[in-house]
């Protein structure tokens, strides 16, 4: 049996460690990093050389999760359909638990400017798939009112993954059907810094 070259296992070990780090840290943040290598079955030397502190590899998951987002929002806007693209968007973006990470681990990090330029990105597209929808969504709902509805799909959570992923989905069907035309929602809509407060430095 061929055994795997040095780049293929420093793929798979990264894969691992950040597979384990998610884990890890969506269960308690302030875990330590020995945690993460113990899970990913590889030697904390391995794990610090491709990520030299946690604040680093903490804003890694989050950036994967953010250029996951953007390509779900990538893809469903090639829907012809406004209201299919929209529910599209919202289905990726839940499946792929992206609003976790966000309420977990914001403000555990320093952004890079990257991270920065990719959110607006990311709003920019969530905004664009909600006007497609404007028509067939409640006057007064925005990105800020989305935003907070996948942070609740992302709260439902049991000890079994599978579970957890039909339990959401549920959520979110339920959730889309009060999107749709009617009434006026309750009071004002979130604001900036109601939304983005986790990530201001304290």
């Amino acid at each position: 049996m061929k055994r795997p070259g040095r780049g293929e296992q420093a793929v798979r070990n990264n894969e691992a460690i950040l597979t384990a780090a998610r884990e890890i840290f969506l269960a308690d943040p302030r875990a330590p990093v020995a945690a993460v290598a113990e899970r990913a079955q590889v030697g904390i030397g391995a794990l610090y050389r491709r990520y030299p502190s946690k604040e680093e590899l903490l804003r890694t998951l989050c950036h994967d999760g953010l250029r996951t987002f953007i390509a779900e929002a990538e893809q469903a806007d090639l829907e012809s359909d406004d209201w299919e693209a929209f529910a599209r968007f919202l289905h990726g973006v839940v499946r792929a638990d992206v609003h976790s990470l966000t309420v977990h681990l914001a403000g555990t990090f320093r952004p890079t400017e990257q991270m920065n330029a990719d959110a607006e990105l990311a709003s920019e597209l969530a905004a664009g798939l909600i006007e497609r929808a404007r028509a067939h969504l409640r006057p007064d709902v925005g990105p800020a009112d989305v935003t907070l509805l996948l942070e609740m799909c992302s709260a439902v959570r049991v000890p079994d993954a599978t579970r957890t992923g039909e339990l959401r989905e549920r959520c979110l069907a339920v959730l889309l059907d009060g999107l749709r035309t009617g009434g006026a929602l309750p009071g004002p809509p979130p604001g900036a810094l109601e939304l983005n407060w986790r990530w201001l430095s304290p």
